[in-house]
């Protein structure tokens, strides 16, 4: 404070700490600010524990690895999951992030919680710790879509306000504002704040949040018990905490006030005359006061958002998409917009000879170099693919919003005349299928490689089907989709065919059947229906493709098996799954993996789509072996033929004729272009 004129009065000083105050919320980077933690007596209460190395370790040592993945890229700072299926080992877990939190702070919150909550509270099967910035809470008992308010925690600020009556006044409306709002906030957040003045020169700032799992009543019912439980004797501060939901206000202002703010107030009807000035503040008035305090808030605030500004002008431009909509408008997306002469001169004006790298179902792909200096894979969508705009924008809007490790990220686009264009993150290592079915490639793909290959591809597909903003069905997940980076970690590319779901939608139909064949569903091909259990059977067959080293459409066997599937099942019957398995893996497998893996697949390939696992069922199978696996039933798809499908009688027609080698020279993706 040394720099402050030495006679500044008590109020200007007051209201510059609290400016101060108010830029808190833009520092990131710190840990988690604990607040409290609901930590069972173990000594008293030894159901209420679990043993070392048990089930219910296992299983929760698996939540935390879902919830710290899911950290990053949950949907509204929510997420939760269950690890294990057999009571009352299961482990049901999730975390809430404050609504006015980045993602960035919110994934490193959620990270610090589950290390420090082992810490805080060992061997306790039903914990919850709260910080300022997040919530995490785990049980053996379901948590899920109920308000729980069984137990509540209090904390406030010792000192009171002068003015308590018009403070109370004041209050009431404020949290009954944030309670309604929350409740009703359609962004998925359950979370709202406001401010409102209880005097000239003073105002209180309120916040109020549920898990979106609760129904708008159960969340407004949590909120105004919690409201309930406020201090009555006008703290300056409060907050209740809930198990599944909390109310919070101050005198200053804690949140980030861009985020989840109300909308403004209706001019006053009147206005509150200020009071005199008196000798004790220095021979000002107040509103001297206010006109030499605000400017410096306002210089304050200024310097911090440009320093903001300029750091964060570094980050990719798609963090600057919004992730609230989804839809054909290119305008949203104008940010990405590359000019065809930059995309010229970073491929050498799409040199085939120094700087193609491969050649995809809608057009060639170029390795090239952005005037950043930064290395980029160029996807020139051919002219006489057919693919339109409406495909074109599918695929630019859906990936550039998308935000996976295990996803290709989209960078850019150049839509120019003629041509369309597609920027991408270059990935070294090329596509799967270059690796997995080249006699002089395989042995690069040892089975520990492979093993982390099938997690990350199902890690990928949980994401477009639960966890992203919108269901998504990719439709076209294969091999030469899937590409490696430096350090072989799978991200799923391609998204030309992919279809946006509602969130309750879960299935759709199309006359125009597009995709790969042996990696599209029966009910797929036969009836145009499509779900994302169409894309489970495409991993299905991916993962007998990546354990055995042959590709599903050009497998022949003397012994009576007529593809690949029917192969794997037929081992699997005889108890013999290993045999699968690609021979340059011996001596890097795991006997128990590639066998449970073997399961796995045949469960994603059976005929009922209802018969197969979700994708959340997968990465949990795949992740636990505590987890249990029903009996697959065998997969008579491709071995038979089926009644008032001529597309597929001509396809086995040909398979029969060429023992499946001339169908799998060209390996494009079938597309029938159409509206959508």
């Amino acid at each position: 404070m040394n720099n402050l004129p030495h006679k500044m009065p008590r109020k200007a000083l007051f209201v510059y700490t609290v400016c101060l105050l108010s830029l808190i919320p833009l520092i990131e980077g710190a840990d988690p600010t604990f607040v409290s933690i609901d930590c069972p007596n173990i000594t008293l209460a030894t159901t209420s524990t679990y043993a070392p190395n048990s089930t219910y370790q296992t299983n929760l040592n698996t939540l935390f690895s879902v919830l710290s993945t899911n950290s990053s890229n949950a949907s509204g700072g929510f997420y939760n999951f269950i690890a294990g299926t057999s009571p009352p080992d299961v482990a049901y877990g999730l975390f809430l992030c404050r609504g006015d939190v980045s993602a960035a702070v919110c994934r490193d919150c959620v990270v610090y919680a589950i290390g420090d909550v082992v810490k805080r509270c060992p061997r306790s099967k039903q914990v919850t710790i709260w910080y300022d910035q997040c919530l995490l809470r785990y049980s053996n008992q379901s948590i899920f879509a109920a308000a729980d308010t069984q137990l509540w925690i209090v904390l406030s600020n010792p000192q009171s306000v002068t003015d308590a009556t018009r403070f109370t006044e004041v209050l009431g409306q404020v949290i009954a504002d944030v309670a309604n709002r929350a409740s009703i906030d359609d962004s998925g957040k359950k979370f709202a704040t406001t401010q409102a003045n209880y005097s000239a020169l003073q105002s209180v700032y309120g916040l109020a949040q549920c898990t979106p799992d609760l129904s708008d009543d159960a969340c407004n019912g949590c909120l105004l018990n919690a409201r309930s439980k406020l201090p009555d004797d006008a703290k300056q501060g409060a907050r209740v905490l809930f198990r599944s939901c909390y109310v919070w206000y101050e005198v200053y202002l804690f949140f980030n006030a861009s985020i989840g703010a109300a909308p403004p107030p209706p001019p006053p009807s009147s206005v509150l005359t200020p009071p005199a000035s008196s000798p004790g503040n220095g021979g000002l008035s107040s509103q001297q006061i206010i006109a030499i305090v605000v400017p410096i808030c306002v210089a304050i605030m200024l310097f911090i958002a440009g320093f903001c500004i300029l750091t964060r002008r570094a980050k990719k431009k798609y963090n600057s998409l919004r992730e609230d909509t989804v839809g054909d408008d290119i305008s949203a997306v104008q940010s990405l917009q590359y000019d065809l002469g930059t995309i010229q001169a970073a491929t050498n004006n799409f040199s085939d000879d120094n700087n193609k790298i491969g050649e995809g179902g809608f057009g060639a792909v170029y390795k090239g170099f952005l005037p950043d200096g930064q290395e980029v894979a160029v996807k020139r969508l051919s002219r006489t693919s057919g693919q339109g705009a409406t495909e074109f924008k599918n695929e630019m809007v859906l990936v550039a919003k998308l935000q996976h490790r295990n996803l290709v990220r989209l960078l850019g686009f150049c839509l120019e005349g003629k041509e369309k264009i597609l920027i991408y993150e270059f990935v070294p290592n090329k596509s799967l299928d270059y690796f997995l079915f080249d006699p002089l490639e395989q042995a690069k793909l040892d089975w520990s490689r492979r093993y982390r290959i099938i997690g990350g591809v199902a890690r990928g597909m949980l994401y477009l089907h639960e966890d992203s903003r919108l269901r998504i069905i990719h439709r076209d997940l294969k091999a030469s989709n899937i590409l490696l980076d430096g350090d072989m970690n799978a991200k799923i590319s391609d998204f030309g065919m992919a279809r946006i779901f509602g969130v309750d939608q879960t299935q759709g139909n199309t006359s125009q059947v597009v995709g790969t064949f042996g990696y599209m569903s029966p009910e797929y091909v036969t009836r145009g229906q499509f779900s994302v259990k169409s894309d489970v059977f495409s991993f299905g067959v991916l993962v007998l493709e990546i354990i055995s080293g042959k590709k599903i459409n050009n497998f022949y066997q003397s012994d009576g098996a007529r593809n690949l599937l029917s192969y794997a099942w037929k081992l699997w019957r005889d108890g013999t799954p290993l045999d699968l398995m690609d021979p340059t893996l011996q001596g890097s497998y795991s006997r128990n993996e590639v066998t449970r893996c073997v399961h796995i697949a045949l469960l994603c390939v059976q005929d009922d789509p209802d018969a197969r696992p979700s994708m959340a069922t997968i990465v949990l199978m795949l992740n636990s072996y505590s987890a249990t696996l029903s009996l697959p039933q065998p997969p008579t798809f491709l071995g038979r033929s089926i009644p008032g499908s001529n597309f597929l009688k001509a396809i086995e027609s040909d398979q029969s004729m060429s023992n499946s080698a001339q169908f799998s020279v060209n390996e494009a993706s079938i597309t029938e272009l159409g509206p959508r």
